[in-house]
């Protein structure tokens, strides 16, 4: 397991936060998410064998977010 934090931009509101945790958390090998609107960034722990953090950045761009 690896435990990172990144930098997340173009989020209005906490309704956005909670669509980046919902959709980061059911992907495979990801176990927890923690997305703060106020601080404008995320912390993901997740098994880097299953899943990326390029995999990651991916699924939240396709919200419409900038993730890195």
């Amino acid at each position: 397991m690896i435990k990172i934090e990144m930098k997340i931009e173009g989020m209005h509101c906490g309704a956005c936060a909670t669509g980046i945790q919902m959709l980061t958390s059911s992907m495979d090998g990801v176990k927890e998410v923690f997305v703060d609107y106020e601080g404008k960034k995320g912390t993901f722990e997740f098994d880097e064998t299953k899943v990326t953090k390029e995999q990651i950045i991916s699924s939240i761009k396709e919200l419409g977010y900038t993730a890195s």
